[in-house]
């Protein structure tokens, strides 16, 4: 793929590229996807012009030029036949991950000033909860059923129109608002422009090897459109994409071999459970030659499960980014396990390898003020650790409508920008990048400043540890460890001392003396693996629930409960109060449970203690647990 020039922009921007493509492939296929009764096939003509269509009816209803558009659609040939079609006419699609939570949603849309609005009927329902944020729309499309909310439906749009939509668009001009998930910080509305995406797929094309001749798995729908941008099949696993960590193994391998899956993007929390289960069962995928990984911290065990399992003529990669810039640099697993990983474990930090070409990096000291303008005098010496910033033409120069995010997180430097990423780093002699964690994640001691991943790396070397984190506690580091699932408590006292002494080997560990064993951290919801540090940093400082007297409420009711059972009430108004407290104890109490569990893995309860407690003891226990805000 070449990039577009700025006069081939002008006939359509990204959309330039689905033209490009459809004339090229015609009845290849551009999207496979899971349906009922099997999987179905869109080629890229169909896609194509079934935009084409899209786009004509969008413009038809008032949803044109610069309209920036909420986009809530599962994932599937709807998605990107409508952002396609959005693409097609100029309109700005708003694309908020539903699983940051409601008010933290409504929060995005009210900040990025919605004026059109295309979703599922739940997300209309949605809508109409909160008038507030959604009074200024222009139009409303409905992706299914339409209820009482009216607007148009998606069969409204489809206008059987012959003919190609074409709008003037530049490379410059504003393609998409793509927000955070929230999970390090505020979430933010990064804006994408079409020069932006272009120059994403092709470093994705370039750095990865990725091309037109490949079938790809699409696990997050944004790989997805660039797979589309390249000219690739994509293939939509089967599978929620707020909730990779819950998807089967089996059948996303039978998925990968019906298909012939080629390359396949995958977060850590899907790629452990894939690679175990291959080699388990000792299946091969002969056809798959490439896997990424990303979206989180990628251990070295998850690295080395993988290659052991997907075999040696399957190049597996890890990749670093961020929303805002994607790629920044990758690292092979093979450089991980035969060089990087000894120093990871020794405290160096993570390695996650060269910058691509497309872009430059730099390290600058740590400061949690705003770098308005570049100097020189803002970069660390030679392997110091620093603040990550990066430039280049897919990453993002701003924020939508944030001045004061652009001040904390862009440096000008003449006509260029550079991104603050937030996350720490060292460029070695070699030039590869260590990650050694996000900037409000590092813990200022009185023994000095602790970098969490530098400290996590030398603990997560043990063979019963899962994954570790680092949380500051009045002024104290304390490292909390995750066991390997299965492990027995009567192991943890062991694994402590033991992880005690791990830790005084290194210069990095050698004060941190306070480890809490935790059955189950809070991670993200994007991709089920970045950890909630400061729900463990509230756990871990919070006093552990102790009996109270409000406990004797509940219980009272218990045993008013087995007194009835055993011995009949006959007095009406004794009934009547036996009647109350089924309801009380039985009833509330047990809708109270969706809740107490959401509050109780954060704090460290296992599902069933949860369960047990809460009809026992409702919420006079778990109201007290620390970590419960989401």
């Amino acid at each position: 793929m070449s990039t577009p020039s700025a006069a081939d922009m002008k006939s359509g921007g990204v959309a330039r590229l689905l033209r490009a493509n459809a004339a090229a492939f015609r009845d290849k296929d551009a999207v496979v996807f899971p349906v009922r009764a099997g999987f179905e096939r869109l080629s890229y003509r169909e896609l194509d012009a079934r935009s084409d269509r899209y786009a004509a009816g969008l413009r038809r209803i008032g949803i044109d030029r610069g309209v920036k558009t909420v986009l809530m659609v599962k994932p599937g040939p709807e998605l990107f036949v409508l952002a396609f079609a959005l693409f097609k006419v100029g309109a700005v699609p708003v694309i908020v991950d539903p699983g940051m939570g409601l008010r933290r949603m409504m929060h995005c849309y009210r900040e990025v000033g919605a004026e059109a609005f295309i979703g599922v009927p739940a997300a209309h329902a949605m809508r109409v909860l909160n008038p507030g944020v959604f009074g200024a729309l222009k139009a409303r499309v409905t992706v299914g059923r339409r209820w009482f909310w009216g607007g148009h439906t998606l069969a409204d749009l489809d206008t059987g129109e012959p003919g190609q939509v074409t709008t003037e668009i530049g490379e410059d001009d504003l393609l998409v608002i793509n927000f955070t998930t929230g999970s390090t910080g505020p979430a933010k509305g990064v804006e994408y422009t079409h020069r932006t995406l272009v120059a994403m797929a092709q470093e994705v094309e370039r750095t990865q090897g990725h091309c037109a001749e490949d079938v790809s798995l699409a696990t997050v729908p944004l790989f997805g459109l660039l797979d589309l941008l390249i000219g690739a099949t994509t293939v939509l696993a089967p599978l929620d994409p707020a909730r990779v960590a819950d998807a089967d193994p089996a059948t996303l391998a039978d998925v990968m071999a019906r298909f012939e899956v080629t390359t396949m993007f995958a977060s850590p929390a899907l790629l452990r459970p894939l690679t175990e289960h291959l080699a388990q069962t000792g299946r091969t995928l002969p056809a798959l030659r490439r896997v990424i990984a990303g979206g989180a911290p990628v251990t070295d065990s998850v690295v080395d499960g993988a290659r052991t399992a997907l075999g040696p003529d399957v190049l597996l990669m890890t990749t670093y980014g961020a929303t805002e810039a994607l790629p920044i640099s990758s690292i092979s697993a093979a450089e991980i396990l035969d060089g990087t990983r000894k120093l990871t474990q020794a405290g160096y930090g993570t390695c996650v390898g060269r910058p691509v070409p497309g872009i430059e990096v730099r390290t600058v000291r740590i400061t949690d003020k705003p770098l308005t303008q570049w100097s020189d005098d803002l970069l660390t010496a030679p392997g110091e650790v620093g603040e990550l910033v990066v430039a280049g033409d897919h990453v993002s120069n701003r924020y939508h409508g944030s001045p004061v995010n652009d001040i904390r997180a862009k440096i000008h430097d003449g006509a260029r920008r550079w991104h603050r990423t937030g996350d720490l780093a060292r460029i070695d002699a070699a030039g590869r990048i260590w990650f050694c964690g996000r900037k409000t994640h590092r813990v200022d001691s009185a023994d000095g400043t602790l970098f969490s991943v530098c400290c996590e790396g030398v603990f997560n070397a043990h063979p019963d540890v899962l994954r570790t984190a680092l949380v500051e506690v009045g002024g104290r580091p304390v490292m909390c460890f995750e066991p390997v699932a299965g492990t027995p408590r009567r192991e943890l006292p062991r694994i402590t001392a033991e992880l005690r002494e791990l830790g005084g080997r290194q210069q990095v560990t050698e004060h941190i003396r306070d480890f809490r064993p935790h059955p189950g951290f809070p991670v993200d919801i994007r991709h089920n693996a970045k950890i909630g540090r400061e729900l463990l940093a509230e756990w871990a400082a919070a006093p552990r629930v102790r009996p109270n007297a409000l406990w004797l409420v509940p219980l009272a009711g218990w045993a008013y409960l087995l007194y009835g059972l055993v011995w009949p009430l006959e007095n009406p108004a004794l009934q009547a109060l036996f009647w109350i407290d089924v309801l009380l104890s039985v009833v509330v109490h047990g809708l109270q449970i969706p809740v107490a569990l959401s509050r109780a893995r954060p704090a460290g309860r296992r599902p069933r203690t949860t369960v047990f407690l809460t009809m026992l003891l409702g919420a006079t226990w778990w109201k007290r647990l620390p970590g419960g805000r989401r």
